[in-house]
């Protein structure tokens, strides 16, 4: 695990020394966003090209334009949330329900009730690309994950990680990497399953504002999203079966499996950085 940390560590400080981030800073976090999004959506069931997901304004015609524009709702406000998160991290996360779904929706922003069900987490199969790194567990079975718990163990979870994430804000806890409290925040948020809906979405999104309040990517420039997708959906359930089991191993397992995404994010945005070096953006 401290080898994970270091390596995501450099990494994101050789992004942030890229020549481009001094002038075109914005410009790298908008285009993150939106590749971040797209990636998200695809590990939902909507997996777009990042050209058909700019040229589209409609969202609303079916199930995966809804996942598109679901994911792309959420990019776009996540970042506004963190001063809320700080002290409010339930808040945020009922914003971000409510912004995939619409107010619309009577289950809007608020986790299941009793007997509520939760969404599939992984209904499209994303095989890994040829390019990536390899996953140590490429090769193993790919384990059923257990149902969601039931409505009155995601309340009591939810509001541990909440006092968690709080005191973490207030100063205390101090000492744990920024990847780690990133990666339990999202394993955590896979497994309860709070909401009818978009969990998957919302996990990643909550991820990604972990990572800026920790100063581990202050401008959110690190889509871990699409290094998510590029490793697949096998190793993806893989490593949740991981924090899953709550072993020590397993833990480790999934924490590594955030860093590479997190690490394959940097390079997508520093080829961003590149092209526009080079004038082709």
């Amino acid at each position: 695990m401290p080898d994970a940390v270091a390596e995501v560590r450099k990494a994101v400080d050789r992004l942030y020394g890229h020549r481009v981030m001094r002038r075109r800073a914005a410009e790298v976090t908008s285009e993150s966003a939106l590749r971040g999004a797209r990636a998200s959506a695809a590990l939902a069931g909507a997996d777009w090209p990042l050209e058909e997901v700019r040229r589209r304004s409609d969202f609303s015609a079916d199930q995966e334009s809804r996942t598109v524009g679901a994911a792309l709702r959420i990019a776009a406000e996540s970042g506004q949330l963190l001063s809320v998160w700080r002290h409010s991290p339930l808040q945020v996360l009922a914003r971000l329900h409510l912004l995939a779904v619409g107010d619309a929706d009577v289950a809007a922003g608020r986790p299941r009730r009793a007997g509520e069900a939760a969404e599939e987490l992984f209904p499209l199969e994303l095989k890994p690309v040829e390019s990536v790194e390899a996953d140590p567990a490429a090769g193993t079975l790919v384990p059923a994950l257990p149902p969601a718990p039931g409505a009155e163990e995601v309340a009591a979870r939810l509001d541990q990680l909440s006092r968690l994430l709080v005191a973490r804000a207030e100063g205390q806890g101090v000492g744990t990497p920024a990847l780690v409290v990133a990666s339990v925040v999202h394993g955590e948020l896979l497994a309860l399953r709070p909401f009818g809906s978009h969990n998957g979405v919302i996990a990643r999104a909550a991820q990604r504002i972990v990572l800026l309040a920790e100063g581990l990517d202050p401008k959110s420039i690190c889509p871990a999203e699409v290094g998510l997708a590029e490793l697949g959906t096998d190793a993806y359930r893989r490593a949740l079966a991981g924090y899953l089991a709550g072993t020590e191993e397993g833990m480790a397992t999934w924490i590594g499996h955030c860093g590479r995404a997190l690490r394959l994010g940097v390079r997508e945005s520093t080829a961003v950085c590149e092209a526009m070096q080079r004038g082709m953006v």
